[in-house]
């Protein structure tokens, strides 16, 4: 795979600072009606303090680490998602474990779907002793970000205070390892011709989205990587599964997506990011991390040509233009910033 990147921060958060807000700057998001071309798309921006996950936040992308000057701000967004709890506010100057904060007084929360024992996440922290900052078993406890910090048996997050202890909606203690295939084509006309935008005359790329079911929010069709996975692997199936709904496709018709998909994600992959996500579910003792890889049908003649048809936790699927105005779930906005700027898009 390449891996690329670009070392820069926005200036959002100077402006953040400037005005006071002491969490993040949340919006209420863009979405599409009955087209899909972000020429389209509505940005209905809320400058305030939503109480149902962040929407914006300025990230720098690919394989640069966050700052210390732009601390997360996903994780800490007051009301955490799927719940009625609330989380402990958290300043930006409070956020680094190194910064003494007697008064600090977490909330403990772990979802009810969790508690029940799935196979996908881990016993009670009393009942086990999992190897942290190594491979457990067939359980990846290391981090992208090097190793974390353990205390008192608990690990934390790499990124600092979250305002919540315990699991939430997350599986594992500690990192939560995911996979964002994030697949891309030229925008076409009629007689096959690539189309550029208006403004930037720049060509187009367009990606397949998928709005999650369980937040609304539209984002990259990614998943869990399963205990003893290949990353690799994990990629393909959550596509596979995610945009084209492969697992409920007749024998033929999986066959037929089997032989495409594995085509195309065969092919040399764009390593975007692989680290810290800020990501609504963290807490101060699980976190989510990914690995987001672009693949390109350059052609239109492999993925392109699959009918998509949302599965999975996906509600509906779409190929969408990439375009700045677009706000999505987590910090893939980031990513396929990144995308559009190594393959010289618009954006």
């Amino acid at each position: 795979m390449i891996r690329v990147g670009r070392n820069w921060v926005g200036p959002i958060r100077i402006a953040l600072t400037l005005l006071g807000f002491p969490f993040c700057l949340c919006t209420s998001g863009i979405r599409p009606l009955t087209s899909f071309s972000s020429y389209q798309f509505s940005a209905r921006v809320s400058k305030s303090l939503s109480t149902s996950g962040c929407s914006l936040c300025v990230l720098p992308p690919s394989v640069f680490t966050m700052p210390c000057s732009a601390p997360h701000n996903k994780a800490r967004c007051p009301k955490y998602p799927g719940s009625e709890t609330q989380r402990f506010p958290v300043p930006d100057d409070k956020v680094d474990w190194n910064t003494d904060w007697p008064q600090y007084r977490p909330v403990s929360y772990t979802a009810p779907s969790v508690l029940i024992k799935p196979v996908w996440a881990d016993q009670d922290i009393r009942s086990f002793s999992p190897r942290f900052n190594a491979l457990d078993g067939n359980v990846d406890r290391r981090s992208h970000e090097g190793d974390y910090r353990v205390e008192q048996g608990m690990p934390l997050n790499p990124r600092g205070r979250t305002g919540l202890t315990g699991r939430g909606l997350l599986g594992r203690w500690g990192p939560n390892h995911a996979a964002d295939p994030i697949v891309t084509r030229w925008k076409r006309d009629s007689a096959g011709q690539q189309v550029s935008h208006p403004v930037s005359k720049l060509p187009v790329l367009q990606f397949v989205s998928i709005k999650r079911r369980d937040c609304g929010e539209w984002a990259i069709p990614g998943g869990m990587v399963d205990p003893g996975e290949l990353v690799s692997l994990t990629l393909q199936r959550e596509f596979s599964e995610e945009a084209l709904n492969s697992l409920a496709a007749s024998p033929q018709d999986r066959e037929r997506i089997h032989e495409r998909i594995t085509q195309l994600f065969n092919s040399p992959g764009l390593e975007v990011y692989k680290g810290y996500v800020d990501d609504p579910r963290n807490n101060d003792n699980s976190w989510m991390e990914t690995v987001a890889v672009n693949f390109h049908d350059d052609t239109g003649n492999s993925v392109s040509e699959l009918p998509l048809q949302a599965g999975d936790d996906a509600g509906q699927v779409h190929w969408i233009d990439l375009d700045s105005v677009l706000s999505l779930y987590a910090s893939h906005s980031q990513f396929l910033e990144v995308v559009a700027k190594e393959r010289h898009a618009h954006w």
